[in-house]
């Protein structure tokens, strides 16, 4: 039987020992690393290399949906699973559009988290029931994530995104105004560029200012 490897990130102390110790009692999982924000998470995948990260979505100095893009981008073998109280778009959308594998809440049950985590380390998408529901909804609005070139089909927050990039803001500015972090505009730019079809940031301003 094969271990399942995880690191923990989340900033509650609290939260990441009641983790460990729920997992640990299972003989085929092992916490290999913890941290408290997304910055020591990245640290630790590249160290301790786990098979499983579990995420959460609200960190300080980067984000869970910053984390798991970079995670993806430089350790593609290690599988994110967004852990969060939260269910709102901008986390749900963004963590699986940055490469997430699963979001789940942190009301399920530890047999629902293992199980989870397993399925995920397997290859399988887990997502909370809630989030699921969501994810089909949304799927059938015609709200993201969308195919590629749909740059009419765009979420409340894109759109709000979007109306600030074409007034010249900054990301730390729109970050500002939308009190979200600089991870999540990045995350919001990215998705606004793959439905506009371009490749910078300049051309989707410049193409956004004409539609205006």
């Amino acid at each position: 039987m094969n271990t399942i490897r995880v690191l923990l990130a989340d900033d509650q102390a609290l939260i990441r020992q009641a983790l460990r110790k729920m997992l640990e009692i299972e003989d085929d999982i092992e916490i290999v690393a913890e941290a408290a924000d997304g910055e020591r998470a990245l640290l630790a995948a590249g160290s301790c290399r786990p098979d499983v990260a579990l995420v959460d979505a609200r960190m300080p100095e980067m984000d869970g949906v910053e984390l798991i893009a970079r995670l993806s981008a430089g350790h593609p073998s290690v599988v994110s699973i967004v852990l969060s109280t939260f269910d709102e778009d901008d986390y749900i959308f963004g963590a699986l559009r940055a490469g997430a594998a699963g979001y789940l809440l942190k009301d399920c049950t530890p047999d629902e988290l293992t199980d989870a985590v397993r399925r995920a380390a397997w290859g399988e998408t887990v997502l909370a029931s809630a989030v699921a529901a969501r994810l089909v909804a949304e799927i059938r609005r015609g709200v993201p994530p969308a195919p590629r070139g749909e740059a009419g089909r765009l979420s409340a927050r894109e759109a709000e995104v979007a109306r600030l990039i074409a007034a010249g803001a900054t990301n730390r500015q729109i970050a500002g105004r939308l009190r979200i972090t600089e991870g999540t505009v990045k995350n919001h730019v990215t998705s606004l560029l793959r439905k506009y079809g371009l490749r910078d940031r300049t051309r989707l301003a410049l193409r956004l200012r004409e539609g205006s």
